[in-house]
């Protein structure tokens, strides 16, 4: 079998692709501002904030997670998120390098 065309990047290229994939629906953004807003919460909640079905924020919920984007505590019966500022820390020197890069070479 052939290689990936994801074989061709790096593995931080790759990362950073998965963590901007993830962040591409508005409902995941709604999601990390309500989490960031309330610091930790159960799925249920986020179906009380958002006017999306359980199973859609679930499903948010697992491309969040997967991306490394929130981290999820079983508490119970439930599941309890909070930002994984690891993820948000990667971000946040990625974007701060573009940014430096951009102001020193942009013509």
């Amino acid at each position: 079998m052939g290689a990936t065309k994801t074989d061709h990047f790096t593995d931080r290229q790759n990362q950073i692709a998965n963590i901007a994939k993830a962040l591409g629906h508005p409902a995941r953004i709604a999601i990390i501002e309500y989490l960031m807003k309330v610091n930790e919460c159960i799925c249920g909640d986020i179906v009380n904030e958002l006017p999306l079905a359980q199973p859609t924020v679930s499903q948010h919920l697992k491309e969040l997670k997967n991306a490394g984007l929130i981290k999820g505590n079983i508490e119970g019966n439930a599941i309890c998120y909070c930002i994984d500022e690891k993820t948000f820390e990667i971000l946040k020197n990625y974007f701060s390098n573009v940014i430096t890069v951009t102001k020193e070479k942009c013509c």
